[in-house]
């Protein structure tokens, strides 16, 4: 199956066959979904791999218990969480080595804390790329730890587009949830209030009524400007 084949065949499923899903395939998708594009190199994303079936009852209650979440052979719940930052600072800089490229040793050794950490001075960062605006381009929407946030989730999003494409290739089937009680979630997971949940992405192989019907997409010259 080429990379378009997968594409098309990706389908957002609600209900799923026993059949199980190899261990390895997931294994895999994760594998994948690791390789995603993230903003900076940062990877503030978190993968997590319900497993235990006490808690893979729960998870598909918190997520309404849904029929792409109560049939699911497999779940796991992408989160992204902006204290990483420190952490995967660090990872980064002895993955350089020590002779590291100068531009590269003044980005994650000295931007990055000024973006990620001191965020009690946001209003004052803020101001600061609002005035250095006035004279060149700036990357205006990473000051506030809300404008982290975002970042977090967008990279988050890929990762989980990588994960349900490396699954579709594979011959199985997802559904990315967005309807889910993120209060119950984070008491299941116990995970600390930083985190925030992307999206839980049931995995299983597609039954014939998990298809709510033909896919409909709004026409292309609605969706793509030309400038």
């Amino acid at each position: 199956m080429d990379f378009f084949e997968a594409v098309s065949r990706r389908r957002s499923i609600r209900r799923y066959t026993d059949k199980p899903v190899p261990s390895e395939v997931i294994e895999r998708a994760i594998d994948a979904a690791l390789l995603a594009p993230n903003s900076s190199n940062m990877q503030t994303w978190q993968i997590h791999w319900v497993q235990t079936p006490e808690k893979k009852k729960a998870l598909a209650l918190a997520c309404m218990n849904q029929g792409a979440a109560r049939t699911a052979q497999e779940l796991l719940v992408f989160s992204t969480d902006r204290t990483l930052w420190k952490r995967n600072q660090k990872l980064i800089l002895e993955s350089l080595g020590p002779n590291p490229r100068p531009d590269l040793k003044i980005y994650y050794g000295k931007l990055i804390p000024f973006l990620y950490g001191w965020q009690i001075l946001a209003p004052l960062k803020w101001l600061l790329i609002a005035i250095g605006g006035l004279f060149r381009p700036m990357a205006r929407a990473v000051a506030t730890p809300r404008d982290l946030q975002e970042v977090g989730v967008k990279s988050a999003a890929l990762a989980c587009e990588n994960f349900m494409l490396a699954i579709s290739a594979q011959g199985f089937d997802t559904c990315p949830m967005e309807g889910f009680d993120s209060v119950r979630v984070r008491r299941i997971l116990k995970t600390p209030r930083s985190t925030k949940f992307v999206m839980v992405i049931s995995v299983g192989e597609r039954d014939e009524r998990g298809l709510w019907g033909p896919q409909y997409r709004i026409p292309k010259p609605n969706s793509v400007t030309r400038v």
